[in-house]
């Protein structure tokens, strides 16, 4: 007598994938997804020259030099109900042999403050540039005053300048958005 396996086989494995484990979808928990992307985006740079602070057709000094930056998407209501923190680094490199005082100043679409912070960058000279690093942290209530911002001033201001004054002062930034979705 002659057995065909086949048959029997096929009937298990029939059975087995048949009745394999399968969770059954919940979709009450799609509710329950938190999503925590973070956001890296330069911010600010520039590149001031030491004559940017001294007005030659006036041979006045300018002690201030002052530059606006557009947030279009600060203040965007998707970003202000996600965010959740912010951190801005801020690099400078200064071969300008004075310190520097910068403002950045957060406004609104009225050019009213909503948020601000500063820091001073050491004195370096043409040949021996000075790096300083600047970081700030944003969270809680200072958070959702910058997430009403529109745009950043940022203020350059030197203490003495003149005719003579050689070297460079850059600034590179970056700013890590922490988001919960």
């Amino acid at each position: 007598m002659k057995t065909n396996l086949s048959v029997p086989i096929v009937i298990v494995l029939a059975f087995i994938f048949l009745s394999s484990c399968v969770k059954d979808t919940d979709f009450d928990e799609a509710d329950a997804i938190l999503l925590t992307p973070v956001v890296e985006l330069d911010l600010i740079y520039f590149n001031l020259t030491a004559s940017d602070f001294f007005d030659s057709s006036t041979s006045n000094p300018r002690l201030t030099v002052r530059d606006t930056t557009e947030l279009p998407f600060l203040d965007d209501g998707f970003v202000q109900d996600g965010l959740k923190k912010a951190d801005f680094l801020f690099k400078f490199t200064n071969g300008i042999p004075r310190r520097f005082d910068v403002d950045f100043q957060f406004l609104d679409e009225e050019n009213t403050e909503t948020y601000s912070t500063q820091t001073n960058v050491d004195q370096g000279t043409p040949q021996n540039p000075q790096p300083t690093d600047f970081t700030q942290t944003v969270e809680g209530d200072d958070l959702i005053e910058l997430t009403k911002a529109s745009k950043v001033v940022i203020s350059v201001t030197i203490a003495s300048s003149d005719e003579n004054l050689e070297g460079e002062l850059n600034l590179k930034s970056k700013t890590t958005y922490y988001l919960e979705l």
